[in-house]
């Protein structure tokens, strides 16, 4: 059932808003600045923290992985049309940190696939071609 997990991910969206919230507070900006973000960061670790646990059944970890499945493409959608619509009203130091933020996402791309791998025992020796 998917309905597990809902719980978790209302706790996560209302914690990310809130902080989203301060953060705007914070810089001067009346809005909520990351709320989003900040959710699905929340989404992760959290319920990464409870499987580790064994408190996380395997019910609720699917409703997890559904709803952030859900989540994640609806979200971004909506959040990408104002961003962009800011960003261009924005100017240049507006689209800089956008492309800016991008290139990072790609230059960690290698880092985050690092981390579900098994660690091997013995070192990776490559096979010859034989033609």
């Amino acid at each position: 059932m998917t309905i597990y997990g809902t719980g978790l991910l209302a706790a996560c969206v209302l914690a990310g808003l809130f902080v989203g919230d301060l953060l705007g507070s914070a810089i001067g900006v009346k809005a909520n600045v990351g709320g989003v973000g900040f959710a699905m960061i929340l989404l992760i670790f959290s319920s990464e923290y409870l499987r580790k646990r064994g408190w996380l059944p395997q019910p609720t970890k699917e409703g997890v992985q559904f709803w952030s499945a859900i989540y994640i493409p609806v979200v971004v959608a909506m959040a990408a049309q104002q961003n962009v619509v800011a960003a261009l009203k924005g100017g240049p130091a507006a689209i800089l940190a956008g492309v800016l933020a991008v290139v990072v996402c790609f230059a960690l791309i290698p880092a985050v696939e690092r981390i579900g791998k098994e660690k091997r025992t013995e070192p990776f020796r490559p096979q010859a071609v034989t033609e």
